[in-house]
């Protein structure tokens, strides 16, 4: 036995225990002397009584052992900075258990506890090595094929997992949408990339089972099957008893989930695999065939610590660790092996030290192959954008005989309607959107039957039905995790968030998760999607500042976001088409966000005058994301003063103009930058070129508003000296009924600004 056994290598000792635990696997098989039995058949079970056979238990055994080779390589090649993640999976290797239950073709929403079920769910295709693609991701190899050297995820595209990555209870949303979308698809005809029985998995610690939005998803889930609506979601709650050092109560988890109405619970020991799989089993099958939302509480423990940092001898009893060590799933599996008569010591102890060797030739391979050494690179996947092929899809017409089935007739087109405002054009354009796309789905908060809170979306759900359009419960996570789920099945999804300040209470979905999935992935996932955002202020007679919310910000800071704001209607259709296409073409992720104050704006300059209507612009326009629209004045350039704001700072803009040019004589050309995230650095630059002034109006507040933007790309492209002015909201929140024009801009305010200008010229 001396020469399989090899001895701990130097470098190991002193690592947070990673050497102890190794140590005990090896000193407990060599001195194991249990009754073995004979050695069952392939297909025999592996223990009398157990519903797992002798072949399924060898692979699952190979499966955990690869998971914690990998744990424990992680820990040795940290030092010698080889390797860049430690938070692994020891103590939780009996999720390999939910693979071997479940197909490849489940789409899996995984924990970073998931080392087991990943070697385990690697077997469902040939060719694939679980031990060599976890290495590229540990070593952050610009090879690794799930995040390519972004991150260490759990993810694999062939093998339907889609990466995550540190997540606290944020991917449970994503996951009941998936679940929930895989109903939705097959019932409009949508082909789903996926069998239709598939269930979606999701994997969480007893820990984050109490964050929100964890609590979230599982109310969701509860609501959609207590209206019997299917949701065949398979939450995996792996139960160790502690996060991080906080421990959870004896017996929370059991008390919590097992008597929730609508959420079908099952216990199963996942330090026993003889004994846990017919339990892991039962839930699967469940999951499958009721198409309920099901709850595996999953026992689990917590080997080596939270993560390598984690020096749990500093926290914990001597007593306690070896309590914990001695329940390793480990010490049980090579104890089933040899009790089973499966295996000898020798076979054990065999298998344990090649796997060792082999996840450590990965790693030592993986970390000569190549690294992400170029920003172009690293950002590659965040945003793609193939303008020409957008533009494309944005002007694509071909859908003339669905549009006459929507709206009538010819003569009720709507380019064939008088000029209309905001909110109605909007309305149009979302019903040619459906018309165009029978995958596109709008749902949210009061937007069916009622039509939205301002009836945007009326007449839709009439038009396309209650399974394409469709209230949800009124939880914003939710509503956007939802969205997550529609698009991972490859459907539009449209969701509406009814008012901005709504939407902080959510923001995680779209920055956290929706997002970031392509950059994590490497673009191999994409989550293409149009959120309308309900927003901004000058709303009167109503709000304060849940419903007069100015604050971009949030939206600004989100990596790979795209936001457009319009002012008017014909820009708002030619916006829709392009955000869609975007989605369509690119998978990218895009916020609309729609003016409220100028949803129902008919006049510009005097009562009656219709100067804020506008015709529908006909299918195949189209517009360039990025795209601004300068306003010139009647005679003249405009170079005097450019006046560069958006949204409802835009007709505004247009009325202090008139004003100014009495007052200074100055000609000014007013620009609506329409598009807020990206900022379009180089129109703007463009405008400010000849501008002899510039004002920048910004309804935002003053602090990390568009304005800030906007000035910085004015400075850096060379035009710092030109006079300039910001017009811009207050730090503060908005106040209710008149008060709340004291913290946002107006006119007069823009007027005011031009007057310093001129002052500052000794005018």
């Amino acid at each position: 036995m001396s020469n399989i056994a090899q001895p701990i290598p130097a470098r190991m000792r002193g690592l947070n225990r990673a050497e102890i635990c190794d140590v005990n696997f090896s000193e407990f098989v060599r001195g194991w002397d249990g009754r073995v039995d004979a050695a069952p058949a392939a297909c025999e079970a592996i223990l009398e009584g157990s519903a797992l056979d002798a072949q399924g238990f060898r692979e699952m055994f190979e499966s955990q052992l690869v998971s914690r080779h990998l744990d424990l390589m992680a820990r040795v090649l940290r030092v010698e900075n080889k390797v860049f993640y430690t938070i692994g999976s020891s103590g939780h290797e009996g999720n390999a258990m939910v693979a071997r239950a479940t197909r490849h073709t489940d789409p899996a929403f995984l924990h970073y506890r998931s080392g087991g079920f990943m070697a385990e769910r690697f077997r469902k295709l040939p060719g694939m090595d679980p031990a060599m693609d976890s290495a590229l991701s540990f070593a952050a190899s610009k090879d690794d094929p799930a995040s390519g050297g972004r991150h260490k995820v759990w993810g694999s595209k062939p093998l339907w997992v889609l990466p995550q990555t540190s997540t606290i209870a944020s991917h449970l949303p994503k996951a009941l949408g998936t679940a929930i979308a895989i109903e939705a698809g097959r019932r409009i005809g949508h082909a789903l990339p996926i069998p239709d029985d598939s269930i979606a998995i999701c994997s969480f610690g007893d820990a984050s089972s109490n964050h929100a939005t964890a609590q979230t998803a599982f109310n969701a889930a509860a609501w959609t099957a207590y209206q019997k609506l299917p949701a065949p979601v398979l939450f995996v709650c792996e139960d160790n008893g502690i996060g991080i050092s906080v421990k959870t109560p004896n017996g929370w988890i059991a008390r919590n989930f097992s008597q929730r109405p609508d959420l079908d619970y099952f216990y199963a020991d996942g330090l026993d695999l003889a004994n846990g799989y017919g339990d892991v089993q039962r839930a699967v099958e469940h999951c499958r065939r009721t198409r309920r939302p099901t709850f595996l509480h999953l026992r689990t423990t917590r080997i080596m610590g939270h993560a390598g940092t984690d020096f749990e001898i500093e926290w914990r009893s001597i007593e306690e660790l070896c309590a914990v060590e001695a329940s390793d799933p480990l010490l049980r599996s090579a104890s089933i092996a040899l009790e089973s008569g499966l295996m000898s010591k020798d076979e054990v102890l065999a298998l344990y030290e090649a796997t060792r060797k082999r996840c450590f030739a990965a790693a030592e391979a993986a970390d000569r192959t190549p690294k992400l050494d170029r920003l172009d690179e690293v950002i590659a996947p965040l945003a793609p954008y193939t303008p020409a092929a957008v533009r494309a899809e944005a002007e694509r017409a071909d859908f003339a005989g669905r549009r006459l089935q929507v709206f009538g007739s010819e003569e009720k087109l709507p380019e064939h309607q008088p000029p209309r405002h905001l909110a109605i054009q909007i309305n149009n354009a979302l019903h040619d959107t459906f018309a165009k796309y029978p995958e596109a789905l709008l749902f949210g908060e009061d937007v069916a039957q009622k039509g939205g809170v301002y009836t945007v979306t009326k007449g839709l759900q009439k038009a396309f039905g209650p399974r394409r359009v469709f209230n949800t419960l009124l939880d914003e996570t939710m509503i956007l995790g939802m969205a997550q789920g529609f698009a991972n099945v490859g459907l539009l999804p449209i969701p509406e968030i009814q008012y901005l300040a709504y939407f902080h209470n959510a923001c995680d979905q779209i920055r956290g998760e929706a997002a970031s999935l392509q950059f994590f992935s490497n673009d191999q996932y994409r989550n293409p999607m149009v959120v309308r955002i309900a927003g901004l202020g000058y709303q009167r007679g109503f709000g304060g500042h849940f419903h007069n919310d100015n604050s971009i910000t949030a939206l600004r800071d989100i990596p790979g976001l795209v936001v457009g704001c319009p002012s008017r209607g014909d820009d708002a259709v030619t916006m829709l088409r392009t955000l869609t296409a975007l989605s369509k073409v690119d998978g990218r992720v895009s916020v609309f966000l729609e003016p409220i104050a100028l949803y129902m704006t008919k006049d510009l300059h005097e009562p009656g005058d219709g100067g804020w209507l506008t015709t529908y612009p006909a299918p195949g326009e189209a517009m360039t994301l990025g795209e601004g629209r300068a306003y010139l004045p009647a005679d003249g350039d405009g170079d005097d003063l450019v006046i560069l704001t958006y949204g409802n700072g835009v007709p505004m803009s247009l009325r202090a103009a008139r004003t100014i040019e009495q007052r200074h004589g100055w000609k000014a050309k007013v620009v609506d930058l329409r598009w807020l995230v990206p900022l379009n650095d180089a129109y703007i630059v463009q405008q400010a070129r000849n501008a002899k002034r510039i004002i920048v109006v910004d309804e935002g507040r003053h602090s990390a508003g568009v304005g800030e933007g906007v000035i910085t790309a004015i400075a850096e492209g060379g035009f710092a000296a030109r006079p300039l002015q910001r017009v811009v909201g207050t730090d503060t929140y908005t106040p209710l009924a008149g008060a709340a024009f004291l913290v946002i801009p107006g006119e007069q305010d823009i007027v005011d600004a031009a007057d310093r200008l001129a002052a500052g010229e000794g005018g």
